[in-house]
């Protein structure tokens, strides 16, 4: 292979890191998988330490080059795909001082409402594109100052998942649009730090890392990091972008009006405007998208996947396999609803203190019909979504579905009869975010067209919705959105029991 021609995309996961490598044409080279775990250490907090993401992108990148055979010279860029929305505090030394809070972490509720009182919730709604949630890098920031501030007062700069791991290669404190534009303190329009909600919340921009679009070089390999890695020195980095629009862009979804859903831990519903499209009731949100003119609109749910893995494990059986029970289920389960609120609630509820719940219970019923309302529960939020989408937009005709739970005929199937729309398969199920992560870096360094994005996210496979589940499903999403409500002040006053006796 000659001089650069390959692209070295690294995604940054929740559950792990994956390494993958692509040639000047966009084809697959290989790719290698590193785990990490998080931490609960109470309900609604989730930790990890950044240094398990280092580790993982070091032996990731090691184990491709070895098993491609690929010469680390021809790397014409490394770029990123990374969990969003986390808060990782920078000593002077470079080095953490503490584990990340990361995307799924409710803590900072206290913090997440004094922001929305002080620089007015409409207001940042609109200037950022999103509420203010505990979700987000802001809220976490004011919780570490609140709660710890020795560690605070210690940091230099405040960096989400992917850009630690950019500083640890290139030395430089980088983010991108996409993940500023989690963070709260990011106007969406202008593309830079909102200075007017820094003022009012007392935060130092000089702490925030630079701006650059998501095809934009943050620095280059050092010979630190080339050691470590196996990669060489000198070789561009590109910061990349949040996995949910690298996600977008791996989906094929750069044209405004293109949709498509992914269900990995979380999940969301997705599409790409040229602007951004505020909800009236604020149901949705908008990020920025890789694309430096795109936007993407979306909505975004704590837990589908992982209410599924937390189900399997609690459902488990070793005569028994689950996701074959569930399909031998009925479609709406017999009339038993979950609600898969396990970590609060995002889109379109945006509440913490949400919880999960089966309800319609009977005698008669086992756990095929537990395990299959839980992936209709999951599919039920994200019909949801999608129709606080539709309400902003002209139309969408189908939804491209990606991510892990896309390899479920039995999911695919129940989402089509929910969403009552086709849902497209595509050739990138599972290596979407990794494409686009590295469609980033392929552009950043000259080697990619947007129009490469598209040709490698050929739907090969199409599940229509079927009129009678459908019907079962209109049905069924009016009993789960009554179930909801008539339960959030239970469970809302049950979170803060919670709360105050896990201390």
């Amino acid at each position: 292979m000659t001089r650069e021609q390959l692209i070295f995309a690294h995604d940054l996961g929740t559950t792990g890191n994956k390494a993958s490598l692509f040639d000047a044409e966009g084809a697959l080279l290989g790719s290698a998988f590193a785990g990490y775990s998080a931490a609960y250490p109470q309900p609604n907090w989730a930790e990890q330490d950044p240094g398990d993401w280092w580790e993982a992108v070091c032996v990731t990148s090691q184990r491709l080059l070895a098993e491609t055979g690929a010469d680390p010279r021809a790397v014409a860029a490394v770029s990123f795909s990374g969990q969003m929305m986390g808060c990782v505090p920078i000593g002077a030394g470079g080095t953490p001082l503490r584990s990340c809070i990361i995307w799924a972490d409710q803590r900072a509720q206290v913090e997440a409402e004094e922001m929305a009182a002080i620089c007015g919730g409409d207001e940042v709604y609109l200037r950022c594109g999103h509420r203010a949630s505990p979700a987000y890098t802001a809220p976490k920031i004011l919780w570490v100052r609140r709660h710890q501030p020795d560690i605070y007062d210690q940091a230099v700069c405040f960096l989400q998942p992917k850009d630690y791991v950019v500083y640890r290669l290139t030395g430089e404190f980088v983010t991108d649009y996409s993940d500023a534009s989690g963070t709260l303190l990011f106007d969406l329009v202008n593309r830079e730090w909102h200075q007017p909600f820094l003022d009012a919340l007392g935060l130092d921009a000089a702490r925030l890392p630079k701006l650059l679009p998501s095809i934009g070089v943050a620095g280059t390999v050092t010979a630190a990091a080339a050691a470590a890695t196996g990669l060489a020195e000198g070789t561009p980095v590109v910061i990349g972008g949040g996995d949910g629009s690298c996600a977008g862009v791996g989906a094929g979804v750069i044209e405004p009006g293109d949709c498509y859903c992914n269900i990995g831990s979380s999940a969301w519903v997705s599409i790409a405007s040229a602007q951004p499209i505020p909800d009236p009731q604020q149901r949705t949100v908008t990020f920025h998208h890789i694309h430096p003119e795109r936007y993407a609109p979306m909505g975004t749910m704590q837990a589908a996947g992982g209410a599924r893995d937390w189900a399997w494990r609690l459902l488990h059986d070793a005569d028994l396999d689950l996701d074959s029970a569930a399909a031998q289920a009925k479609p709406g389960a017999g009339g038993l609803i979950c609600l898969p609120y396990v970590m609060g609630e995002r889109s379109p509820y945006w509440n913490p203190l949400a919880r999960g719940a089966f309800v319609g219970l009977t005698m008669p019923m086992g756990k095929a019909e537990a395990a299959r309302a839980v992936l209709e529960g999951v599919a039920m939020n994200l019909r949801f979504i999608l129709e606080a989408l539709e309400s902003q937009t002209d139309g969408i005709r189908s939804v491209r579905l990606i991510g892990g739970g896309g390899r479920s005929p039995l999911w695919r199937q129940i989402l089509a009869d929910c969403f009552k729309r086709p849902v497209e398969i595509l050739t990138l199920t599972g290596e979407a975010t990794s494409w686009g992560a590295a469609v980033a870096g392929g552009v950043g360094a000259g080697v990619y067209g947007w129009d490469i994005a598209a040709c490698r996210s050929q739907v090969v496979d199409t599940v229509e919705p079927i009129p009678a589940n459908v019907a079962i499903y209109d049905e069924m999403a009016a009993f789960n959105a009554e179930v909801y409500q008539a339960l959030e002040p239970i469970t809302t006053r049950l979170a803060r029991w919670q709360a105050a006796h896990s201390e």
